[in-house]
């Protein structure tokens, strides 16, 4: 499959909203990959910015914000039976969106799962109020209410997403290391065991973005590589991760969320200020922000094991994130202020002049050590790829690609998460994009160079329990 494949014919309306970095990056892999003229695509966006792109590619431009007043009045009318919502927004709710689609008929897909505005840090809500867990049980019981609706993808975009797909060939790969390849499980339950067989202990989604700007970091300015909005509302979440079975002891700050199955707990304290160990080939050892992403959730879910009704296998699974070192500096700010937004924001484009995004998935604890699957995308090679794309961005543009392609050739299938999907399929889609898929396997632990300087309190007897990878 090349970069120039025709991946599906679309006859319906395209309806995308938010058109901050993703949307502009998208558009031109949609009408390149999806047979659609951009006349039938209309873009609904809370600024001016962007229009120019827009009206590049002959799609048509709304500047409208959208709040829980006046969404229906303003995308209703728009959607018919067949269409595509497209949903790239911050700010405006998920969850409202799915149901509008679902009752007008249309197709659906986002990045994650967004609140209203305030809802990631408005006052008096609980920690399950402003968490992905949270926020992701809603989306279940959305699930359950449309099933057999139209298909609505959720959290595809880079991660949440294609790291999803990537988990499972992972799996596969260190099977056929391990000398006992595995033929590619059909069900859920088969994945998860495949998982347990293995002894994979810990899954991180390990991201190093590396690029640089011409234009350095100024006081009183965030600057990021992709949607600033974005990042910050993530990191002023409470951090989470999927909490395995192998873990020995409970973290003093953490939390348990009172619905749902219990796959994953909190930190009570922003995920932007907390971070682990974890490694990437081109980066080694480094410590990432705790984040909270969907895939932590869903991944520690569908990869459960139950026995008679007792959870006997699940792995501890988080992002591991250490953007752009203009954004740490960023965050290194931010948190100065009490987590209050700089004045300014600049989303770092065409100043970036070096670096990649080293973005995969580390599986760890088996009898390999630890695995590496992903991609390593520079920023001269994703120019070249894609027009109004970064490294960081394209990742997230070609999976929402995917996203939308695999939807339209599986109609019907009511809401679905990434891990529900052909990973096969998305990847195919999506990799000419990514670069060249890297794995490698490491010996590394993050025991390793631990109590040189002064004591530790690590428990050597399992370098993957958290305590071991969560930075004090």
């Amino acid at each position: 499959m090349d970069r120039q494949t025709m991946h599906t014919a679309f006859a319906g309306r395209v309806v995308m909203i938010g058109f901050g970095s993703i949307g502009q990056g998208v558009l031109p892999l949609i009408l390149r990959h999806i047979d659609m003229p951009a006349s039938r695509i209309t873009i609904i966006n809370a600024v001016q910015d962007g229009a120019a792109v827009a009206a590049e590619y002959g799609a048509t431009f709304i500047e409208e914000k959208l709040t829980p007043d006046n969404y229906v009045g303003i995308v209703e009318p728009l959607l018919e039976d067949g269409d595509f919502l497209v949903n790239l927004s911050v700010d405006v709710s998920s969850l409202d969106l799915i149901e509008l689609a679902q009752k007008r008929g249309a197709f659906y897909i986002d990045t994650c799962i967004e609140p209203w505005l305030g809802g990631y840090t408005g006052k008096g809500l609980s920690e399950t109020e402003r968490s992905n867990y949270g926020l992701r049980e809603k989306a279940l019981a959305l699930k359950a209410k449309y099933e057999g609706g139209p298909t609505a993808v959720v959290t595809h975009g880079a991660n949440p997403g294609h790291v999803s797909h990537l988990v499972k060939q992972a799996l596969l790969d260190i099977a056929a290391a391990c000398g006992a390849p595995a033929e590619k499980p059909a069900t859920r339950d088969g994945w998860a065991r495949l998982a347990q067989s293995l002894g994979v202990k810990v899954i991180h989604i390990a991201e190093r973005d590396s690029q640089k700007a011409d234009v350095p970091k100024a006081i009183g300015e965030f600057v990021n590589t992709w949607s600033v909005d974005g990042f910050v509302g993530e990191g002023c979440q409470p951090a989470e991760l999927g909490w395995g079975t192998h873990e020995k002891t409970f973290p003093p700050d953490g939390g348990r969320h009172e619905i749902g199955k219990g796959a994953a707990i909190f930190l009570k304290r922003p995920g932007a200020s907390q971070r682990v160990r974890t490694w990437t080939p081109l980066e080694g050892p480094f410590h990432g922000f705790l984040i909270t992403h969907s895939e932590s959730i869903s991944l520690a879910d569908y990869l459960t094991v139950e026995e008679n009704g007792e959870v006997v296998y699940r792995p501890t699974s988080h992002y591991a994130y250490h953007p752009a070192d203009d954004a740490v500096l960023s965050v290194h700010e931010l948190a100065g202020k009490n987590w209050k937004m700089q004045d300014r924001k600049r989303l770092m484009m065409d100043e970036i002049v070096s670096g990649c995004d080293e973005l995969g998935v580390l599986l760890a604890g088996h009898a390999k050590g630890a695995y590496w699957l992903g991609s390593q995308l520079d920023i001269q090679t994703a120019r070249d790829l894609a027009p109004h794309n970064g490294a960081t961005t394209l990742q997230v543009t070609a999976a929402v690609l995917a996203g939308m392609v695999w939807a339209i050739e599986n109609p019907g299938r009511g809401i679905v998460e990434p891990e529900e999907m052909d990973f096969e399929r998305c990847l195919d889609i999506a990799g000419p994009y990514w670069g060249p898929r890297v794995g490698v396997f490491t010996d590394w632990t993050p025991l390793q160079g631990r109590g040189e300087l002064f004591p530790e309190d690590v428990d050597t007897s399992d370098p993957w329990q958290f305590k071991n990878i969560r930075v004090i």
